[in-house]
């Protein structure tokens, strides 16, 4: 993945945007990251992304702030794209030092055994199949995909340069490259696509992205893609001399492949999370407006005024509706002769404005977040449902 983002064209990124600590003592390169700008979706409603990974630094230099250095030239390099949040997939509790919350859900899924592959019946011929997916089929995927998209709060918009890379720009060695695979009737007619891993994790062959035009029954096309999945796996199991033990369906906690393969998939994997950098949140509560006024159109609170404080005990938002629009977002700060109608401790607010946890969740979980009125509480639980999310990113 680093060699193939510093030698090879990538849609959204150059060389440039690695940020690298130099021992100038010794000459060696002692830490690094970078930046992997990219688009994704609120509702709907696109914006900027800065993603930072490959975060690295010798066991010799750490503890010295290199990463805190770093971090604070590519945040300055989001601003300067006009990037409305940073998110990175990260090791656990690190990147809260820098500003971030674990506040989206990322991976996860299903896992099913041999035991539960489905068969086909004696004389039985495969009802669709699979082939290597072409720049012809490009189209079709990015609209079907943009389709299944709709199902999630967030996700990763792709132009054509994006999906061109994804399907020959990454070299062979590349942990992150995923085959595409097209899914059509016998008489040729493309109904799907999915993609799958290069090799076994975990002892298994599974597929990260997987969508059907509409019109298609999952329920029919499903059973050819688990013997896909499977009969790849065993080829990937002899070549890296291991077993093959499960096909996975690693689509976050919904999809409609779970609900008419239940009892194909017995095990479900719980899913890890984005941590997400949100640095002007007036900003992009004002950008997602649209999606709060729709949640609001369609609840009991239709056509509601007034104002919302939320603190987040040293600072806090105030929101002002008139007749269920969201006229305006402003920073405010909590007193102790008004403490706001509800408030939400550290950064938790990230997790229910991106549909991780819901209000009761929270309140459960932090003693100090609370709703203090049924207005408020009303109110949050519409404006910030829970609701899944799946992101195929940029990397």
């Amino acid at each position: 993945m680093t060699r193939d983002l510093a030698e090879r064209s990538h849609p959204t990124f150059n060389v440039a945007d690695f940020t690298l600590v130099e021992d100038t003592d010794t000459g060696a390169i002692v830490s690094s990251a970078n930046l992997i700008s990219q688009t994704w979706s609120y509702g709907g409603i696109e914006f900027g992304v800065g993603r930072p990974e490959l975060v690295g630094t010798h066991p010799d230099y750490r503890r010295r702030g290199l990463v805190r250095a770093q971090f604070e030239v590519i945040h300055e390099w989001s601003a300067e794209r006009g990037e409305k949040l940073q998110a990175i997939s990260g090791i656990p509790w690190f990147y809260r030092q820098f500003g971030y919350e674990m506040a989206l859900e990322m991976g996860g899924g299903r896992v099913g055994y041999k035991p539960q592959l489905p068969k086909l019946k004696e004389g039985e011929e495969e009802p669709f199949r699979v082939r290597l997916a072409t720049e012809a089929d490009l189209d079709f995927m990015s609209h079907v995909y943009e389709q299944g998209n709709e199902r999630y709060l967030v996700a990763c918009v792709r132009d054509e340069a994006l999906w061109r890379y994804e399907l020959n720009g990454r070299s062979e060695k590349n942990e992150d490259r995923q085959e595409l695979r097209l899914v059509e009737t016998v008489e040729g007619e493309r109904v799907g696509f999915f993609t799958h891993w290069t090799g076994l994790w975990k002892q298994r062959m599974g597929t990260s992205l997987y969508e059907l035009k509409p019109g298609l029954s999952w329920l029919a096309v499903t059973p050819t893609v688990i013997r896909y999945l499977w009969a790849t796996g065993e080829e990937c199991a002899k070549r890296e001399k291991q077993e093959m033990g499960a096909f996975a369906f690693w689509l976050g906690t919904e999809h409609p492949v779970y609900q008419v393969m239940h009892s194909r998939l017995p095990h479900t994997q719980k899913p890890y999370a984005w941590y997400v950098r949100v640095p002007d949140l007036p900003d992009f509560l004002r950008h997602v407006a649209p999606v709060l006024e729709r949640r609001l159109t369609g609840s009991a609170l239709v056509g509601h005024s007034g104002e919302l404080k939320v603190s987040f005990y040293r600072d806090g938002l105030r929101l002002v509706f008139a007749q269920g629009r969201l006229t305006d977002v402003e920073p405010w700060e909590p007193t102790q002769a008004d403490d706001g109608a509800a408030a939400f401790p550290d950064r938790t607010f990230l997790q229910l404005l991106f549909g991780h946890r819901t209000l009761e969740e929270l309140d459960y979980a932090f003693t100090d977040c609370w709703a203090g009125s049924d207005e408020a509480r009303a109110l949050l639980k519409i404006l910030f449902p829970k609701q899944p999310s799946h992101v195929w990113p940029v990397v």
